[in-house]
């Protein structure tokens, strides 16, 4: 039996360097694993980010955040690089106890060193340590390249649903609107709504023409001018969060809280909380509406178009009245005819200030009416499109009798909400359908009232928009005779679009807010008929780390030099736990030699202390010293390098005890 203060054999003694390098091969590991399991996590969750307040610490502390994401990256590559080193350094203190060239030792210190060697007749060689130097060196940029946070937009999918206008399902909701409100003769009615001015759609007009930016807010939310007829499907951009009254919604509407149904679509991985972020974009598919409008001059020889102008009268005259201060000398009325097809005659009434003869100043005053068609000129066409006759006096005299045809679009817009605006673009149209005989009808009477609205006493909206841009954008005098009608008639088109397109798919939108109002519905649920499909994406800007394209030459940087370091620490600890296993039993006469071969002092010594006898610094002295094999011997406590071949004592085992 063996006594507790009897040594354990020899055998069963774990060498000290068996230990070291098995800490140096599990540290290497870690650092390994742990560059591994990062960019593979980033890879997996495609998105990770910090907490919400961390977000905020790092990009109000820009600065700091780099600092610290720098410094670990510096202790993570020093602590790599240095376990490479120590390792090769034991690995070649090892090796040296045999043979070994001197160009294949000065090539171990150096890489024992972290440094290289440039020796053009090894070739080889020189480009091995060169690209371990490189590696070293990269090894810095690569973990600050994993680890540096950046600003990104995180996407998150949506889907929802809104109020679908396009099927016959709607259109028969409408007419029970119409038909529940006594709204049940279109010429006779002018749904008056809403009273959204017309001077807003004529300076919308105009500023697209000079570059204006074109905004403006209904219902607690800002839009672009382009609309598009759409509803808002996100929360923070439906507006009020008033409840509407009883009769506030759908026809009544007047303002209030919109149904929105969109939500977040779950994820891949539905654990990875979704960051509040520091703004939200979104960018949703939904359903629009739009018009083509063309406008052109009506010909003489186009006897569809009946226009009548003629019927007029003064109503009131007030000699006494003097203009200078705006006193009201007379008063006209206007019975405004037109034919709009099938004999189906439609007469508008203005009203215009005179003098007390009843004459109107052709310089000071306008007068531009504007009939209504609510269907279109040409009876082969079918009920999707509607038609606007107009003609300006005075004034407006160089706009002669025209026609213009509007034709509206059902549509899908991508409808970006950013910045606290709501902006849309028209993805896909399509022409309205008979089935949408009822929305054309409510389109058609708010270009009515829009048209009869936009004329004053002595203006109107409409000639004064016309009037102001050609002046603006013409060198020419609009009352010159070489009027470009082509401008002018860009100008009508682009005022009835935006009158059309833009007021008119505000009253659109105000019907989508009507019927998508809260209370509209049951439960606020549209009816699956009614309803839908709205799809979209948010993005959340953040800071964090994203997942790098499959062809990005970032992987490379970030993982490579770390990867060939690991490798050729690992070979070397490997190579080191062998040797000192045989060290520690004796096997091929090896010994525990307390040598350091990038210490050049260590190096200068053991030189001394042998016979090494190398030759000069004469031609071709370096080259051969170069190809000389030398062997590390000892002798007690002095190291000394031989010549392979050169016989040396070795010192009994008692000795050296």
């Amino acid at each position: 039996m063996v006594s507790a203060s009897t040594p354990p054999p020899a055998m069963f003694q774990v060498p000290p360097n068996f230990v070291r390098f098995t800490i140096i091969i599990s540290i290497q590991m870690v650092i390994l694993t742990f560059g591994y399991g990062f960019l593979g996590a980033v890879a997996y969750f495609q998105y990770l980010a910090p907490s919400d307040a961390v977000c905020e610490l790092m990009r109000s502390y820009p600065g700091e955040a780099t600092m610290i994401v720098t410094l670990i990256a510096t202790v993570l590559s020093v602590t790599a690089a240095t376990l490479f080193t120590v390792s090769v350094k034991e690995a070649l203190r090892h090796r040296m106890w045999k043979p070994i060239s001197l160009i294949h030792l000065s090539t171990g210190v150096a890489l024992a060193q972290g440094s290289h060697i440039l020796k053009h007749r090894y070739i080889g060689l020189t480009f091995l340590t060169l690209f371990i130097f490189g590696m070293l060196r990269l090894l810095t940029a690569g973990w600050t390249t994993l680890l540096t946070p950046t600003y990104f937009m995180w996407p998150v999918q949506l889907n929802g649903s809104e109020l679908d206008i396009t099927g016959s399902a709607f259109a028969t909701l409408l007419r029970e609107e119409f038909v529940a409100s006594g709204l049940t003769d279109i010429q006779d009615n002018a749904f008056e709504i809403l009273d959204i001015g017309a001077m807003l759609s004529g300076v919308a007009a105009a500023g697209y023409t000079f570059g204006i930016p074109r905004t403006f807010n209904f219902n607690g939310v800002k839009y672009d001018v382009s609309t598009q007829g759409i509803v808002p499907t996100i929360e923070d951009y439906s507006g009020s969060d008033g409840v509407p009254g009883i009769n506030g919604t759908r026809l009544g509407f007047a303002g209030g809280n919109v149904t929105v149904n969109t939500g977040i679509v779950p994820g891949s991985h539905p654990s990875v909380p979704i960051p509040q972020g520091f703004s939200r974009n979104y960018s949703m598919s939904q359903q629009g509406l739009t018009a083509n409008v063309s406008c052109r001059a009506i010909d003489s020889s186009q006897t569809q178009y009946i226009w009548d102008t003629n019927n007029s009268y003064v109503i009131y005259a007030n000699a006494a009245a003097s203009s200078w201060n705006n006193s009201i000398t007379g008063l006209r009325l206007w019975n405004i005819g037109a034919n709009c097809g099938t004999n189906t005659l439609i007469t508008y009434e203005y009203v215009t200030m005179v003098d007390a003869n009843g004459n109107t100043s052709s310089s000071g005053s306008g007068f531009l009416p504007s009939i209504v068609c609510p269907g279109p000129m040409n009876m082969n066409q079918t009920y999707t499109s509607f038609a606007i006759l107009t003609q300006g006096f005075f004034k407006y005299g160089f706009l002669k009798a025209s026609v213009c045809e509007v034709a509206p679009l059902l549509t899908t817009v991508r409808a970006d909400y950013s910045d606290e605006e709501i902006s849309a673009e028209v993805t896909s149209s399509t022409p309205f359908q008979p089935e949408n005989a009822e929305l054309l009808s409510f389109i058609a009477s708010v270009a009515r009232f829009q048209s009869i609205n936009s004329q004053g006493l002595t203006s109107s909206t409409i000639g004064d928009t016309l009037y102001s841009i050609y002046s603006s954008t013409s060198n020419e005098s609009i009352d010159n005779d070489n009027l470009n009608n082509t401008q002018v008639y860009f100008e009508l088109e682009d005022y009835w679009r935006g009158v059309v397109e833009f007021s008119a798919t505000v009253r659109l939108l105000f019907l989508r807010s009507g019927f998508m109002a809260t209370g509209s519905f049951p439960n606020d649920e549209i009816p699956n008929n009614l309803s839908s499909q709205v799809t979209g994406t948010m993005f959340v800007s953040t800071i964090g780390w994203t997942r790098w394209p499959k062809n990005s030459p970032t992987y490379l940087l970030a993982t490579l030099p770390l990867t060939i370091i690991t490798i050729l620490t690992l070979f070397s600890a490997s190579y080191c736990i062998l040797e000192a296993w045989k060290e520690h039993h004796g096997y091929r006469g090896h010994r525990r030699a307390h040598f350091d071969v990038s210490n050049t002092l260590h190096l200068i010594m053991a030189c001394s202390a042998g016979s090494l006898v190398l030759e000069d610094f004469g031609k071709g002295g370096i080259i051969n010293n170069e190809g000389v094999k030398v062997q590390l011997k000892e002798n007690g406590n002095k190291k000394m390098f031989v010549t392979a071949d050169q016989p040396y004592s070795v010192v009994s085992k008692g000795e050296h005890a």
